[in-house]
């Protein structure tokens, strides 16, 4: 059971708790706090703004990546951000969350609290531009003509307002390769599906609710299908293994069937 812990007082002794600090950034309220919670036997799960989907919290989230792995050295055995949380897996051969607290409330801590947030931006927006062509169409994408239907839109306004929009890669996750982007325009907003697929193709192009997503492999699914994207999103021999990465920013491109065929996709 994962147990929200609100820093800095999670089984710290006195002389660990910083005088006058409620929370982790003190009295400093344009900084989203922080959470920490035990996450396992060797892991800890630190929350930046919970449930919440921004690039001022995605920003965070990454520079307080950049500051965990020099911090924590070889004791780091992975790092996985999410969209306003980090895990945080520890060698427990070396360390206990008990011994790594010190370490956490001492430097990355006050380190964090101090940054501008506009430095923490910056290094968010040192990230990739990446362009990503697909193949949007009723027989490549299942749920085109219903999300059209459901939102009151023709199948190439849905098309539009899909491709018109420039998404942040929030997190990997779900699958190697599986990257949440986001903000969905509301205008395409939808819950997922209530009846979940049992094989979604690989490649497939999906949204639901303010996400959206390209399937790197085929798997089971709840997302609606817009199209086909033919560019793989894993490819483990290749180095790096992924086209996308934290931080990155997407465009999705419209292309032809031929030109889907073109570049390798298939149905």
């Amino acid at each position: 059971m994962s147990v929200i812990l609100p820093l800095p007082a999670l089984l710290l002794p006195p002389e660990l708790v910083p005088v006058g600090q409620s929370t982790l950034y003190g009295n400093n309220p344009t900084l989203p706090p922080l959470r920490l919670a035990i996450a396992g036997e060797q892991a800890f799960m630190l929350y930046i703004e919970p449930g919440i989907i921004h690039p001022r919290v995605a920003a965070m989230v990454h520079y307080c990546c950049e500051l965990l792995s020099p911090l924590l050295g070889h004791t780091l055995q992975e790092l996985l951000p999410a969209y306003a949380s980090i895990l945080i897996s520890f060698n427990p051969l070396q360390h206990s969350h008990l011994s790594l607290l010190p370490l956490l409330i001492q430097q990355l801590l006050p380190e964090a609290a101090i940054t501008p947030l506009q430095q923490a931006k910056q290094l968010q927006q040192a990230g990739k531009t990446v362009e990503l062509p697909v193949w949007y169409s009723s027989d490549s994408g299942a749920d085109l003509l219903s999300v059209a239907k459901a939102k009151n839109l023709t199948p190439d306004e849905v098309i539009s307002l899909h491709s018109g929009t420039s998404y942040q890669v929030y997190a990997i996750g779900f699958a190697p390769g599986f990257a949440y982007l986001g903000e969905l325009p509301q205008a395409l907003a939808m819950p997922r599906r209530s009846s979940p697929r049992a094989k979604v193709p690989a490649g497939a192009v999906a949204i639901a609710d303010r996400q959206t997503a390209v399937y790197p492999a085929a798997s089971p699914g709840g997302w609606h299908l817009l199209g086909l994207c033919p560019i793989p999103m894993f490819t483990p021999q290749h180095s790096p293994a992924m086209p996308l990465a934290v931080g990155d920013q997407v465009r999705f491109v419209p292309i032809s069937e031929r030109e889907f065929q073109l570049l390798g996709g298939h149905l």
